[in-house]
């Protein structure tokens, strides 16, 4: 950059008025934005290291039906409910083995029992498996030595991926476990983020390129190498095009040969209004809306230039290396980051606290996966809690912690070191804790688009109502009906928390349409004909579910056949009876006629939820409460089956 001539004082231009960071962030977004992130499509093996362009939704269940997740045997476990070293007891073998990619034939009947390898689908009839460990052979029988409870060992469908939900969203960077994520969905291709390319320039008579000779007073330019190096961190194709004498045409034919065939152009020197720097005024004739701030409030970085040529953004970045980085690092990265379609940078925390007691296996060291949450005191650690043959565990988990072979459990409230699986942590902006829905992912999904990270930890509604009292979280979505007022939610509300209404979804009761013991009945009779039918299955839902409550409400204290099998979400229930492992169950609309079968509506339920009132305030809460009620997602709500409050 050139010195300033005494004799050019009087024909220097002054600044443009000098504007705060944020209104020149602001003004810097709202001409780029909104816009799309251009996309490519690409093979699976070559998505490594690329960014997820838009939002993954599982095509099937993972896994797709109910497996064994131990070798062992398949079996009742109200059979075994006596057993012990002491007191075995004999169960007789059926006549099929079950192994990865066997189907099932025979039905697990009172007091028999299914040999099953690891992976194997779960027969219908069992609830339970028992590791073989605990069993001894016994002329054509197995003798078990230990008692089970229902769903030992099952990965319930969908357990681990449900169809439909919202597993990958838009600005993840894949990873070896968002392959294997996306490879455990079968999905072949997927549509990956293009990264903009993005033309450098050093502007200056007295650079030279490393490698070169300095003359006198001549520098080497640092700059070049170091813009390029930053832009391809937050996920731009840097094309460093050397350096340009200050020579207002040859600079302005580089920079529109530039901004031709490039997505973005920043320059570093010739902003700070000397006779010599001739930049400003270039950028001014490239195209429209042209400059937008010419000097911010920003120490070191004040000259810093920003413009919108064409929808093309152009930086002119500072000339002193400290004050360009500054500069790029604070007001261009999140920009080249959002057209890259890749998350804002963040820094990592380590320290967390465990909100729930974590159990362990008694003699193994066991390293926990736990997503991160900020509570009241700082970070909480939660356990992902899907098991080992989760994919999502892994995707999902920020990183581990370590629980010693002596110890059998880590009690909540403890202190626990996170070894991160990222160098770059970034703590979720919301936290949701409670019942899962499928309308959470459309309420949800566009504070993604404005850079904000929520994390929906799915452990039901009271669950949810626990961690909110405790300060765990923003929201807690609920849908619990309460007898004595006969209303929904808001009679388990305690002080702190206030009530936010949600949407209404219609549960009912499912079977498959060709079943005939159904035909012409309403969801009460369909329960009746079912408590009637011995061979009728049915499928549960976890305790603590708000569907459980209301379900039990309807059986009316009698516990039917399959009633003990309990997986813990609606695509779980669809998925056991369109598959014919149970016959009967009660889920919502949506996922019903996703799963082709028939429905009886038996209550139009509340989904609302608590909110934490000392977090109302918070950017991200009120980011949400927007969404969920902008237009938008109310027409994606109702779109997929939901009817807003």
């Amino acid at each position: 950059m050139k010195a300033i001539q005494p004799n050019a004082s009087l024909a220097q231009e002054q600044f443009l008025t000098i504007l705060s960071r944020e209104e020149a962030a602001a003004r810097f977004d709202a001409a780029l934005f909104p816009r799309d992130v251009p996309q490519d499509s690409v093979a699976l093996p070559d998505a490594l290291g690329r960014v997820l362009a838009r939002d993954v939704c599982a095509p099937i269940d993972v896994p797709p039906f109910d497996r064994s997740n131990v070798d062992g045997f398949a079996l009742r476990a109200a059979d075994i409910a006596q057993a012990s070293e002491a007191t075995p007891v004999r169960l007789a073998i059926n006549d099929e083995t079950i192994a990865c990619g066997t189907a099932p034939r025979l039905r697990v009947t009172p007091q028999t029992a299914t040999p099953i390898a690891t992976g194997g689908p779960v027969p219908r009839g069992a609830d339970a498996i028992v590791m073989i460990e605990q069993t001894q052979p016994a002329d054509g029988a197995v003798d078990v030595r230990r008692a089970a409870t229902p769903g030992q060992f099952i990965s319930s469908a969908g357990s681990d991926m449900a169809r439909g939900e919202t597993v990958l969203r838009a600005g993840v960077e894949i990873t070896a476990r968002e392959i294997g994520m996306l490879a455990a969905c079968g999905i072949a291709r997927v549509d990956v983020a293009r990264a903009p390319r993005v033309a450098i320039l050093s502007t200056g008579d007295e650079l030279v390129q490393p490698g070169g000779v300095l003359a006198p007073a001549q520098i080497f330019d640092s700059n070049g190498p170091i813009v390029a190096a930053a832009v391809r961190e937050n996920g731009g194709e840097a094309d460093f095009l050397g350096a340009i004498a200050d020579d207002e045409a040859s600079l302005e034919q580089a920079m529109r040969a530039a901004l031709s065939t490039h997505d973005m152009l920043i320059l570093s020197g010739g902003t700070s209004k000397g006779a010599g720097d001739v930049t400003h005024r270039i950028v001014a004739r490239l195209g429209a809306p042209g400059l937008i701030a010419h000097g911010v409030a920003l120490k070191p970085g004040k000259p810093l230039c920003l413009a919108v040529c064409d929808g093309k953004p152009v930086v002119i970045l500072p000339g002193f290396p400290t004050s360009a980085m500054f500069t790029f690092h604070d007001m261009i990265a999140p920009v080249l980051r959002r057209m890259a379609g890749r998350a804002p940078r963040t820094d990592a925390q380590v320290a967390a606290t465990t909100p729930v007691r974590i159990a362990s296996e008694l003699g193994r060291t066991e390293f926990v996966m736990v997503s991160l949450v900020e509570g009241a005191d700082g970070l909480l650690a939660y356990p992902t809690g899907k098991g080992s043959g989760a994919i999502t565990s892994f995707a999902q988990a920020d990183g581990f912690l370590r629980i010693e072979a002596l110890a059998d459990h880590l009690p909540a409230g403890a202190h626990a070191d996170v070894t991160l699986f990222s160098a770059h942590l970034r703590v979720p902006d919301l936290t949701i804790i409670g019942s899962h829905c499928t309308g959470l992912d459309l309420v949800v999904a566009p504070l993604a688009r404005v850079g904000l990270l929520a994390r929906i930890i799915a452990v039901g509604s009271l669950g949810g109502l626990a961690a909110a009292r405790r300060g765990e979280c923003d929201l807690a979505p609920i849908h619990l009906f309460d007898e004595k007022t006969e209303t929904y939610n808001t009679p388990f509300l305690s002080e702190g928390l206030e009530l936010v209404e949600g949407w209404r979804r219609m549960q009912g009761i499912v079977h498959r349409r060709d079943d005939a013991r159904f035909a012409g009945c309403d969801a009460r009779e369909a329960v009746a004909r079912a408590l009637s039918d011995n061979d009728a299955l049915m499928v549960n839902r976890n305790p603590g579910a708000g569907t459980r409550i209301l379900l039990d409400r309807l059986l009316g204290g009698a516990k039917p056949e399959g009633y003990w099998n309990q997986p813990k979400s609606h695509n779980a229930v669809a998925a056991a009876v369109a598959q014919g492992r149970a016959d009967w169950g009660m889920t919502i609309a949506p996922v019903a006629e996703a799963y082709g079968l028939a429905f009886l509506p038996f209550a139009q339920e509340h989904y609302d939820w608590a909110l934490v009132s000392a977090r109302k305030n918070k950017p991200a809460v009120q980011a949400l409460l927007a969404s969920l009620h902008s237009d938008e997602s109310r027409a994606a709500l109702v779109r997929a089956g939901f009817t807003p409050a």
